[in-house]
């Protein structure tokens, strides 16, 4: 079974607690605070494998919920930091965030390094961080820090350099298994191929690219005929496409109707693929003997459109090694795979040259940022005059403007790590 597309629930591992503990010995006296510190929660952390090509793992399992950080002790005991959860996912996936559909990182083997998209939450201090010459005895410490949660959007896109296009049945898996050493289901009834296959097409010593059969199109796939759009993601990063037509026209075909109609159905899906190199494989040519196809009129029509063009045939392997030697001339002169960027996701703001993060749950706006956490450490909650120095600080920041752009109003709840409040302008 064939999965490129999924959605699944991730969530980092909270922090643990900071302790409230004082320190009893014998012969000790005034033994002070020693409450020790929360460990830190797991990440969520994304990983290439290079031998898989599905998302299929992901088919029955939807959430991935990482450790929780251990609880500081006394005697300045600090709390275990859990370990990471590694999700691996296949070359060429993107994460996308579900609620925007934006793109978050693009998965490739080019960039090869682990992602962290779900960062564990922190530990929280133990009471002896809020020893001062005037409060000697804290009786409190600090909670740790929820790790972040979201939905996101798994997206395979094939890392093809690539990739063979057509109507069902005009030989593009044959042409594949003949090139490379891919082994796709080949028959003679249409839609054979229910999933893209991938081949490496060696040109001699170490070299070579990679092609992908992506199942055939039909007339009005864009709304759902065939197999409709569903593998073209996986030409998304092709920088080459073999258009594969049946010259031979054995299914009493017109090759030229053929190719103005996969080059719409490809425009409606995506002007920018539409756009891409092409070369026509008239394939079948070894049945052209005592046909009364006009090559002559498909020629001119290929040459009108800027094309190139080559006769080969899958069953006999005629002009094979001359394409091979002319994709990997012309994959020479394209620009490399394409990667995508990461775009930016609307809850991630700038207040006061501060990275901030402000994200919704309902009623519920969740503000989160280093500079926050860091100012909290600061603030005795209890304390009055403590904490009219965190609302100012707050409001000259710009951090309750940011929160009326986003939509908060009186009697919502703003929650800030572990201090919640409702807002009253």
């Amino acid at each position: 079974m064939f999965v490129d597309n999924v959605k699944i629930y991730i969530k980092a591992g909270d922090g643990g607690n900071g302790a409230v503990s004082f320190r009893r010995e014998k012969y000790v006296s005034h033994g002070g605070p020693d409450g020790g510190d929360g460990g830190n929660g797991g990440n969520i952390i994304f990983r290439i494998d290079k031998g898989t090509n599905t998302l299929l793992a992901f088919k029955y399992r939807h959430k991935f919920i990482a450790g929780n950080g251990g609880n500081g002790g006394g005697a300045k005991f600090h709390g275990a930091t859990a370990d990471d959860l590694v999700i691996t996912v296949p070359p060429g996936t993107l994460i996308r965030d579900a609620e925007t559909n934006k793109i978050i990182h693009d998965m490739t083997e080019g960039d090869g390094a682990d992602y962290i998209c779900c960062k564990g939450g922190r530990g929280g201090w133990g009471n002896r961080h809020f020893a001062t010459p005037t409060r000697q005895v804290p009786m409190f410490a600090k909670n740790g820090t929820k790790g972040e949660e979201r939905e996101v959007i798994l997206e395979l896109k094939m890392l093809a350099d690539v990739g063979l296009i057509g109507y069902p049945s005009v030989g593009k898996s044959s042409i594949l298994a003949r090139i490379s050493s891919a082994k796709p289901k080949i028959a003679d009834y249409h839609f054979t191929t229910l999933s893209p296959n991938l081949g490496v097409v060696s040109t001699g010593g170490e070299s070579g690219f990679v092609a992908a059969d992506i199942p055939g199109l039909i007339e009005g796939a864009a709304d759902g005929a065939g197999l409709g759009h569903e593998f073209l993601r996986h030409v998304d990063r092709c920088r080459l496409l073999l258009h594969v037509v049946d010259i031979s026209c054995f299914e009493g075909r017109d090759p030229i109707e053929d190719v103005k109609m996969i080059n719409t159905e490809l425009e409606r899906y995506s002007p920018e693929l539409a756009t891409r190199p092409q070369i026509i494989l008239a394939n079948k040519c070894d049945a052209l003997e005592g046909s009364e196809v006009d090559t002559e009129a498909f020629e001119s029509f290929v040459a009108e459109n800027g094309w190139e063009m080559m006769y080969v045939s899958a069953a006999t392997g005629e002009g094979l090694d001359d394409m091979i030697k002319l994709v990997a001339e012309r994959l020479e002169e394209l620009p490399p795979l394409k990667i995508y960027d990461a775009e930016e996701i609307s809850d991630q703001i700038t207040v006061d040259g501060k990275q901030t993060t402000i994200r919704r749950y309902n009623d519920t706006y969740i503000v989160e940022g280093e500079w926050l956490y860091n100012l909290m450490g600061q603030i005795n909650f209890d304390d009055y005059e403590s904490l009219n120095f965190f609302q100012n600080v707050l409001k000259k920041s710009g951090v309750f403007d940011a929160l009326e752009a986003k939509g908060c109003k009186d009697g919502d709840t703003v929650s800030m790590y572990d201090f919640e409040f409702d807002y009253i302008k």
